[in-house]
Order: C-alpha cells, then structure tokens, then sequence
C-alpha cells in the first residue's frame, strides 16, 4: 500500500460556485492567565488516586464566553476565468500578441472572525479578507453588518476590521507563552458554513514552522493542536477552558483538504500585537533583531564543538544591526531572550515579533563556554529604533524609485495594456532587487499596475516575498522577487 504524503494546506475562505475554499477565524481578549494551585506536598501521589479523584473538564463556560463573540464572514471577489485564459495565453506570449481581457465572475468566499472590542473590531486571518470588494459580518445573534478593512499583516496573516455597532460580546486575550503542551483547547468558527461550532482538543506542540507564508520577514511559531478545524474555520479562536484567545485558527495539515488530525493557530501575543499597533499606528511596528539564526541539533553541536544541543546558533550578523550594535557575533548560541528559553527560530521569531523597535531585551548567551548576557535595543525595518510613522510607510520612498506612465508608442510597440514604468532609480529595494531604470512593471503578486495608486495598493502592508513582472523597452521579460 502506498504511503500517501501529507501536506500542509492553507484554507482560504473561498466558497462559492466556482471555487470552493473556506475560511477560519480568530478571537481576542486582553486579561492575565490564571495559573492552577498546586498541591503543597512533596507525597508523591499514584496514579490510581489521581484518575479516581480528577474531575471531568467542562467546557461549556468557555464555550459560553466565545461562541457569541465569534462572527461569521463573507467576502465577495472578482476572478477571471482562469482556464480561458491560461489556455490562451502561451499562444499570445509566443506571437507577442495582446491578450484579450478575462470575463470577471463573482467569488464568494466565507470564514470566520472574532470580535475584540465592543465598539466593533473584529480580527480575522489576513487570507479570509485579502483583495475582497465587499465583507459582510454576520454576529452569532444574526444581525448583518458591512465592515471595513482597518489594516492587514500579511507577514503573520492577521487582518482587522470594523463594523459600525457597540455593546458588543467580544473575547479577551489569553498569554499564549503561558500555554502548556497538552492542555485543553477548543477551537470555535464556521467549518463548512456550519455557523457556532465548537471543538475540542490539546495543544500538540508549541512554535511550529510550517512554511506557509512565505519566508522572508513572515512570523511562522504556530500553536498546534488537535482539535478539529476545517474550511471555513480560518481567522476562529482558539480558546483555553477559561474562554481566553490563545491562538486564532489559521491553517491544517491534511492530504484531502479537510481536517485528518492537525491545524495550526497564531499565538495571542502576536495576535494582540499586530492588532493593537493595526489600531493605535494603522501599520505594524515590527522590530528586528538583525541576525540570521539556525536550529541547534547534534550534528550542529559537533560541527562547532557546541557542548550541549540548546539554543540557536548566529550564523550571520547584519552590519549596523541591532545584534551587532550590542555585541552579538556569529558562533554565539542564543539561549534565552528575557528569561524566555529559546531552542527554536521560530520561536525566537516568535518573541521578537511581540517587541516593538526601540525596545531593549536582555539576550544570554553562550559563546566559547562561557554565559555571557547582551543589552540588544531592537530596530526597525529602516536600522532605526523609533517607530515608524505613515511617512516612512510610504512603499513609494521605501522603493528607491520614480515612476512615470509610458509613452503611448511603448504602450503599442510593446502591446502592453497596462504598466507604469521606472523613470528614475535611487539606492532602495529594487535597485538592491537587480531592477534597472527603464523597467516598465505591469504586475505585483498578479495584480495588474496602472498608476501609483495601483502600486502602493498592491503592495501596502506587505513585509514578505514579492513578485513584480514587467518587460524592459527592448522587449525583454523580467521577474522580481524581493522583500520589504
């Protein structure tokens, strides 16, 4: 019998006639976790007495508190017929003929989203609601609200959103460091349209990286769990038994695109970071440590004569950055960041992504033997430690470029039908990209460039891998991949 793969599946939140994807979705709440007593003895106690003595875990007050807060999503979309025109278009690109326009059909997407405020905020994933022309909330006590996008993070897969409503049921945030493998969860969203549904699980493991948002600058430490989460269920909460977000819904392994034993949730520390900074700034202030980092494993404590298998190895430092301002050098071991052990990127990059730049983290490390501990004040995304303003969030400036609309002879000679071309170049990401002045760029992740408005569109809010296409006057086809 053939073993079959397993691969991870991100559900989007697509259901409709044309394509059927679903959603999930989160829940927030902003509270301390309230730790167990435990029992002041050292008699040990056999298992015999603690099965006869445990009481059975109830879940009805945690999923009393969550179900009203957790809303229902749909999103409408505009899709070309795809199989028309990716039949045809070798045919064009081979004549350097014009590819005629797509038929826009209507998309329906559905999720789930989570309310984390009584004045109508509502935290969902970013995939649930990207590139939608219209969202409608339903509230788990039917009212229909239209909201409106407040902010997006692609680089976590986190979106807000608002409605116009108040006195709201909404979640509180749990500390998702707090969680403990093995604890009971239950996961709360719209599987399959299936409105107000609730499962049970436990945390599996802690600060996996699945590799699904795309590398780069993406945060990928998730909560795994076992309860049961599938299309539709993306952007849900993941609730502890007390009905504090720990983790909202986001993505699950399965070789059928339904649910067959995992699903992964962001944590809520990340979760309330990105959206209060979505709140309070309108973007997300994300700190950098500046330093590239590898799992520490046996063959890795050999390589490099490491006495014991913990921590992450630096293997390369970024010149000016916040490591090497405090110090840190390639070989040392990352042991723990503030008193948090760390033993994983990922959940190195868990931690930093809960910081914002400017602030200082105390980093212990081992280096030749010896513990050494490094003051590290952490930057942004520019090398600098203040936060960032919309200025600096301008993608234009941040570009290195200046774009012109191109002449009406390129626009036929080259039988473009649409572009906006790079008249100018200075020091910035595309020239670091490999991108030359008079690159004239058509599309961004696919979305088609028309003016500036279309480029700064395209790329708001995105800190992860990039493509642009485009074509240079001589005719030449070109892609880029880069990051912001």
């Amino acid at each position: 019998m053939k073993a079959k793969t397993i691969f991870l599946n991100v559900v989007f939140g697509f259901v409709g006639s044309l394509v059927a994807l679903g959603g999930v979705y989160g829940v927030l709440r902003s509270g301390s976790e309230i730790k167990p007593q435990l029992p002041q003895t050292n008699e040990r106690v056999s298992v015999q007495t603690v099965s006869q003595s445990a009481a059975p875990t109830d879940f009805t007050e945690a999923a009393g508190l969550a179900v009203p807060s957790v809303v229902h999503i749909k999103t409408t979309f505009s899709q070309k017929n795809e199989s028309y025109d990716n039949f045809f278009n070798p045919f064009y690109d081979f004549f350097n003929m014009q590819t005629p326009y797509g038929k826009q059909y209507p998309v329906i997407g559905t999720g789930s989203g989570v309310i984390v405020g009584a004045d109508g905020y509502i935290v969902t994933n970013n995939h649930v609601v990207r590139d939608a022309q219209e969202i409608v909330i339903t509230l788990n006590d039917k009212r229909e609200f239209k909201a409106s996008i407040v902010g997006t993070d692609p680089s976590t897969d986190l979106a807000l959103v608002k409605i116009e409503a108040s006195d709201l049921p909404y979640l509180i945030f749990g500390n998702s460091d707090d969680v403990k493998v093995g604890e009971w969860v239950l996961a709360v969203g719209n599987p399959f349209n299936l409105t107000s549904t609730v499962t049970a699980g436990i945390i599996s493991a802690k600060a996996r990286n699945i590799n699904i948002l795309g590398g780069g600058s993406s945060v990928e430490s998730f909560l795994q769990t076992d309860a049961v989460v599938n299309p539709g269920n993306s952007g849900g909460a993941l609730v502890n038994t007390r009905g504090e977000l720990i983790g909202i819904n986001a993505a699950i392994a399965s070789n059928t695109g339904s649910y067959s034993g995992y699903s992964f949730a962001i944590p809520s520390n990340i979760a309330r970071k990105v959206v209060n900074d979505l709140m309070q700034y309108g973007m997300v202030q994300r700190a950098y440590l500046g330093a590239d980092v590898a799992e520490v494993d046996a063959e890795t404590a050999r390589k490099y004569g490491l006495t014991e298998v913990r921590g992450v190895l630096v293997t390369s430092v970024n010149q000016g950055g916040s490591a090497f301002e405090a110090g840190i050098d390639a070989g040392d071991v990352i042991l723990s960041i503030d008193e948090i052990e760390v033993n994983s990127s990922s959940r190195m990059l868990e931690i930093i992504a809960e910081r914002q730049p400017g602030d200082n983290i105390k980093v212990q490390i081992r280096r030749n033997g010896k513990l050494v501990v490094k003051t590290v004040k952490l930057q942004n995304r520019k090398g600098e430690t203040q936060l960032l303003s919309d200025h600096d969030n301008d993608v234009v400036s941040i570009l290195g470029a200046t774009f012109e609309e191109p002449s009406s002879d390129e626009f036929a000679r080259l039988r473009l039908k649409n572009g906006l071309k790079i008249s100018e170049m200075a020091d910035g990401v595309l020239k670091r990209a490999g991108i030359k002045e008079g690159f004239i760029v058509t599309k961004i992740d696919g979305n088609p460039i028309n003016s500036l408005s279309d480029l700064e569109a395209a790329l708001s809010g995105k800190t992860g891998g990039i493509l642009m296409e485009g074509i240079y006057p001589n005719g030449m086809k070109a892609y880029y991949g880069f990051g912001l």
